[in-house]
């Protein structure tokens, strides 16, 4: 009972003064939801970070084509062959013991016309010769017709598979399979008999391997492209014109067991360097997203904890606000404090009548700022849904990340920052209750 009446007393108190008291709950308030917000962001960002290096294949080791500098003097004798060749491609498969798979990819931009209307503008897009597994280390999925077959890559026939985007910029009122694709460039026709489902595009990792934009793509047996279009790529620019000689423009190369990656990796990087006579290779790039993977885990756990410093901080500032109002508090109520000294009050009574103050001030500031905190993911709905309706073209300047990312509540963040916000009330609230307490009950009763 006698508890009871510290908290109804204390409560009293605070009622007393509600903007004041509202104020030093919008501190803790602020520091709670900014917890929950920051940790939720760096989730996000963590999540989509780690999706985007998931999607390239944990079990995956990807070898890149690296074009040097360009050093052409613009004379056809000028030519600089770069990057891995079929050749290493099937020697790696033939001595590398641990892998499943490898699957060889030659991307080259081109334009591209249904051959129903070429005098409509050209589409400018990607040309991809692969293999039909391609389809699966890329994730992409057919909507209608069908991917690559062996059948289709085995006889070099001239067909194709293309993007969803692809489709319905060349075909907006007839289905596409059946019809004709056309080269301009290359004055080749290909038999379109499959349309994928829309692929979001990758983010960039590290300096090694690039964006990877699916929208605008289309797949051809690699063993087409070998016959038809050979290894060499002419650029003419104006007067001038730059010629690129490379076989393939990546390999991935699939492991049998994940825990092999690592090893794995290492070994097709020492036979590459043999087939160079032990120089390191300028011309190629060895991505493994196992390591990216396990590299940005070691990084989430880096950002979150420097995000939580930052949160609590906030929290921090908010307990001084606490300490502020009740100190100021104390000094306003010194009669009242001599009076129940006066009357048989002990320390022990000023002690908790305060401190139940700055407890109910945290845990009132503290449920607000939980509730805060969860409405997150929709605030950061909204703000984007407004950037992109008012303000377009910041929004598509906005890094790929932001317009995708969307804020994971951490669980462990509701509680932990709930119960320090209670922590930081009691710590800083002891102090002016215990200043309270000490008090001469005869020199509070003079104070005026």
């Amino acid at each position: 009972m006698r508890l009871f009446r510290t908290w109804k007393l204390g409560l009293k108190s605070l009622l007393l003064h509600p903007m004041r008291s509202a104020l030093t709950v919008l501190g803790i308030f602020i520091g709670v939801a900014s917890v929950i917000w920051l940790l939720a962001i760096g989730e996000g960002i963590s999540r989509e970070a780690q999706k985007q290096i998931e999607d390239l294949g944990a079990e995956n080791i990807i070898v890149r084509s690296v074009k040097p500098p360009d050093t052409s003097s613009g004379n056809f004798s000028d030519i600089v062959d770069f990057g891995v060749t079929r050749a290493e491609a099937e020697m790696i498969r033939l001595t590398v013991p641990t892998l499943k798979g490898v699957v060889p990819i030659r991307e080259l931009p081109q334009s591209f016309i249904y051959n129903g209307n070429k005098n409509a503008k050209p589409v400018d897009g990607r040309l991809v010769g692969c293999t039909p597994e391609y389809m699966e280390i890329t994730r992409l999925v057919v909507d209608r017709g069908h991917f690559l077959t062996h059948r289709e890559l085995d006889g070099k026939l001239s067909v194709c598979v293309i993007s969803a985007v692809l489709a319905n910029r060349l075909f907006p009122s007839e289905d596409p399979i059946g019809k004709q694709m056309y080269l301009p460039e290359k004055q080749e026709y290909f038999s379109i008999v499959g349309v994928l489902k829309e692929r979001s595009a990758t983010a960039a990792i590290g300096g090694s391997l690039a964006a990877q934009d699916f929208s605008l793509d289309v797949y051809i047996p690699i063993t087409t492209m070998y016959q038809r279009m050979g290894d060499r790529e002419v650029k003419r620019t104006g007067g001038s014109f730059s010629i690129n000689s490379f076989q393939l423009s990546q390999i991935t190369l699939q492991v049998a067991e994940v825990d092999d990656v690592p090893r794995t990796a290492k070994l097709i990087e020492a036979t590459l360097r043999a087939n160079s006579n032990g120089k390191e290779r300028q011309d190629i790039a060895v991505v493994v997203p196992f390591e990216l993977l396990e590299q940005a885990r070691t990084t989430r756990l880096m950002f979150m904890m420097f995000m939580g410093l930052i949160a609590a901080i906030s929290l921090i500032v908010g307990g001084i606000g606490i300490m502020n109002i009740m100190l100021a508090t104390v000094t306003e109520r010194t009669r009242e404090i001599g009076i129940r000294r006066a009357l048989g009050g002990k320390r022990s009574d000023i002690t908790w009548q305060f401190l139940v103050e700055t407890i109910s001030l945290s845990v009132v500031g503290g449920l607000t700022g939980v509730l805060g905190g969860l409405l997150c993911p929709w605030a950061v709905s909204l703000a984007r849904w407004s950037v992109a309706e008012f303000a377009p073209s910041f929004y598509q300047n906005l890094p790929e990340v932001a317009k995708i990312m969307s804020p994971q509540i951490v669980p462990e963040s509701i509680p932990i920052a709930f119960f320090i916000s209670v922590i930081v009330g009691v710590v800083f609230g002891i102090y002016p209750a215990i200043r309270a307490a000490k008090m001469d009950p005869i020199e509070a009763l003079r104070h005026e």
